[in-house]
């Protein structure tokens, strides 16, 4: 299994590091300060506004984007249901039209791409989703099998894992620049004892290196949230497959195999994802058996 951190966390991270140096430079060449500084004091409320702006457009551009990021990345090969070219794309977008009735929700695209055993569900919305499925995993499972992973990606999309997500690595973006701020502006007035109107270099530099520092802090909240709503969408493919066992022979085959590494705006949606880390997406394929058994998420 992958013992990376989840590409999904990076990306959000890196798209609010990046937000946050361009301001920062435009901060430092044309002194605009935007409103969180006035000479030698400190706006804590212009300062949140400014943290909660830059920290959810990170994440709300990951999210608008995932979807077509993972088309293009991962190589998805999105099947026409009304023209299916063969049975097994028939077969696949007859269990997700399925599923998606049963589970209440709009019919989701279906795609097919090549690679080692994994699947993915993706989209800013429960009406704009993306249910893609490997051809490793196909060859390795059988149909039950395959029906539960894909319950369990229909079951992403009902619980609003996507969304969720979003806001709470928005959520994490925002206090993370506000406290990199503050810390920023201590060291630059209390430690430094810069006398200047506007913020000096203690404070640029303060604020950047603790953005990344807290921002992988923030980033193993992130993951384990991930790895909570894992339990759920494996309950949940129970629900759509009256019963669990499906779902638990699914992830022992998937126990089994070395999955392919999904691309950072769905790496938390696949079936399978890094484990054995604070950064870890996903559960361990053992927690994740007990957890059916015990039904443990079932409520």
């Amino acid at each position: 299994m992958f013992k990376r951190i989840g590409l999904l966390i990076l990306a959000n991270l890196a798209v609010f590091v990046m937000l946050s140096i361009v301001l920062t430079i435009v901060q430092m060449i044309f002194g605009v300060n935007f409103g969180t500084m006035s000479g030698k004091s400190l706006n804590l409320g212009a300062l949140f506004i400014f943290s909660m702006v830059v920290g959810f457009t990170g994440s709300l551009i990951s999210l608008a984007m995932s979807k077509q990021m993972a088309k293009m990345s991962m190589g998805v090969q999105v099947i026409d249901p009304s023209r299916p070219r063969n049975n097994l794309e028939a077969y696949l977008v007859e269990v997700v039209r399925r599923q998606a009735d049963k589970a209440g929700i709009p019919m989701p695209e279906v795609g097919v791409y090549e690679g080692e055993p994994n699947a993915f569900a993706t989209g800013a919305s429960r009406s704009s989703s993306l249910v893609a499925v490997s051809t490793g995993l196909l060859g390795v499972m059988g149909r039950d099998e395959v029906e539960a992973v894909i319950a369990h990606e229909i079951s992403h999309v009902k619980n609003g894992d996507m969304v969720t997500m979003t806001l709470l690595q928005g959520v994490m973006n925002t206090f993370v620049i506000f406290i990199s701020r503050i810390v920023g502006w201590v060291v630059d007035r209390q430690i430094l004892r810069n006398e200047d109107d506007g913020p000096g270099v203690g404070y640029y530099v303060t604020s950047l290196v603790l953005d990344i520092a807290l921002g992988f802090l923030a980033s193993m909240v992130v993951a384990a949230f991930s790895r909570y709503r894992e339990f759920h969408a494996d309950a949940g493919a129970a629900r759509i497959m009256d019963g669990s066992s499906p779902m638990i022979r699914a992830l022992e085959r998937l126990g089994g195999v070395e999955p392919n590494e999904l691309p950072g705006s769905v790496k938390g949606f696949g079936i399978s994802g890094g484990i054995g880390s604070l950064f870890a997406s996903h559960p361990s394929i053992e927690d994740r058996i007990a957890a059916l058994r015990e039904g443990r998420y079932n409520a």
